[in-house]
């Protein structure tokens, strides 16, 4: 990385001050009256609006009638040192991002109250000014990060006045009259607004954006599939490179992922849980820096995100040497009935409730059966004794956050009704740690996944990730034949 970036005049015209162990100690006057002219005009024109800009435009007019005469402030967020200098890769708020479509830092989304409705206007960055040096002086300066949209390009594309962000503050400070705003994202926009809004005003917002994310529209539908899609894709590559994997550990699994993550995608949508052997016993593992076995089970819990920030997220435990052991078997069969008794629970006017219950009576049924806890099953069901083996809730909306609409309401969330458009993980497992002496030996060590992204419809569901097998027997033939 280039290392030699001195500092920016100041408005007050200070002398450019050097970077402490920088190679130039400043910039000659002859220098800085070169790098003002010679450039060409790349001014983008006739760009046409980014493909979800209608669905942005509904979206912001339904935020508009619930906060009639009320200004509402939506902020992209800002960059985030990782170290020193450095910075982590951006990704805007998904409430700003499902509001505007727009990705970049430091943008915000301001719709100022009218008679009628409100008038939206989105802040952004604008180019960076030539004349000054800032372009080039600057550390987030277009020569050394990338050109930016100009603010005439950013309302082509998303369809609304654009202005400079850098102005924002100021009229937010004399602002009157209700303000909301997002918290959480943009330090600066929240202390111009210091005092002028409530903690309690400002979760009625942020819990209206995440309750409208519940029902998802035809063009995030679309971006869901893709991301499914590329998931797909992504575990046919990692299955490809095993015998690489066991030559090394769950680091060659991860980064092989991430590779179709990052060529056909935006990022992967939260980090790759790549668990071999009694890692799988371990429902965040994300270290993977474990090794990989022939004999084991991979727990690969994965999901591509696009390039408008909608992820998948799939789970496949997979045999690494290509067949299941008999015990093996056992478990994964357990979860995959479960798993199948989940799906067909799915269904409009359905209880959101239902597909949880009833993967989770399966997994007790299996228990008692195997003789792991005692029945009836009622009665472990009531006590919630499966708990020690099935660990976690069976599925979570998806969309933007692969955990998402986290803030809804709990009435219109977990005690809700399915309605068609909703999206939703399905994902019953089996974890039997390898300390658990409750359970024999050949069991400990074992942890079965299976999860699949389910969009209710008007007459039932559909599985977005059925393009990968789930059955074991099936899961069996697919690795034969990837493998070659």
């Amino acid at each position: 990385m280039a290392d030699e970036l001195p500092e920016p005049e100041t408005e007050t015209e200070e002398p450019i001050k050097q970077r402490k162990n920088g190679l130039y100690p400043g910039v000659s006057d002859e220098l800085a009256e070169n790098m003002k002219s010679g450039w060409a005009d790349t001014e983008l024109r006739d760009l046409q609006p980014i493909p979800q800009a209608e669905h942005t435009a509904r979206r912001r007019a339904a935020l508009s009638a619930r906060f009639p005469g009320e200004r509402l402030v939506i902020p992209a967020g800002n960059l985030k040192t990782r170290s020193n200098d450095t910075e982590y890769p951006f990704r805007a708020s998904v409430e700003y991002a499902y509001l505007t479509g727009n990705q970049t830092e430091d943008g915000v989304l301001v719709l100022e109250p009218k008679a009628e409705g409100h008038e939206a206007t989105i802040y952004l960055l604008p180019r960076s000014n030539r004349e000054n040096g800032e372009f080039w002086l600057d550390g987030q300066g277009e020569l050394w990060v990338g050109r930016r949209h100009s603010l005439a390009e950013a309302e082509q594309l998303y369809g609304l006045p654009a202005a400079d962000v850098r102005e924002l503050a100021d009229k937010l400070r004399e602002a009157t009259g209700p303000v909301r705003v997002v918290r959480g994202y943009d330090a600066g926009i929240e202390a111009a607004l210091t005092d002028k809004v409530t903690g309690e005003r400002d979760e009625e917002l942020r819990v209206f954006l995440s309750e409208a994310r519940l029902v998802k529209d035809e063009f995030e539908i679309g971006e869901l599939q893709k991301a499914v899609d590329s998931t797909v894709r992504g575990f046919e590559d990692v299955v490809k490179v095993l015998d690489k994997a066991e030559a090394t550990s769950e680091r060659y699994i991860e980064g092989t992922f991430f590779l179709r993550a990052r060529v056909e995608g935006n990022d992967i949508g939260y980090g790759s849980i790549c668990a071999a052997g009694p890692h799988a016993c371990t429902l965040h593992w994300v270290r993977n820096d474990g090794p990989v076995r022939s004999g084991d089970l991979l727990l690969l819990d994965a999901g591509v995100e696009t390039h408008t920030l909608y992820t998948a997220d799939v789970t496949r435990t997979l045999p690494i040497n290509g067949r299941y052991s008999e015990i093996q078997r056992k478990i994964y069969d357990a979860v995959y009935e479960a798993q199948e008794a989940g799906i067909a629970a799915v269904k409009p006017g359905a209880k959101y409730r239902d597909f949880h219950d009833a993967a989770q009576r399966v997994l007790t049924e299996k228990l008692v059966e195997w003789g792991l806890v005692e029945g009836p099953v009622e009665r472990v069901l009531e006590l919630g004794l499966q708990r020690r083996w099935t660990l976690h809730g069976t599925g979570h909306m998806l969309g933007l956050d692969v955990h998402d609409c986290a803030v809804a309401r709990t009435e219109t969330y977990v005690d809700g009704t399915l309605e068609p458009g909703m999206c939703l993980t399905v994902e019953p497992g089996l974890y039997f740690q390898a300390d658990d002496l409750t359970v024999p030996e050949e069991y400990r060590g074992i942890g079965v996944r299976i999860e699949d992204d389910i969009l209710v419809t008007e007459d039932g569901n559909r599985n977005l990730s059925a393009g990968l097998p789930r059955r074991s027997d099936e899961v069996e033939l697919w690795m034969a034949k990837l493998k070659g």
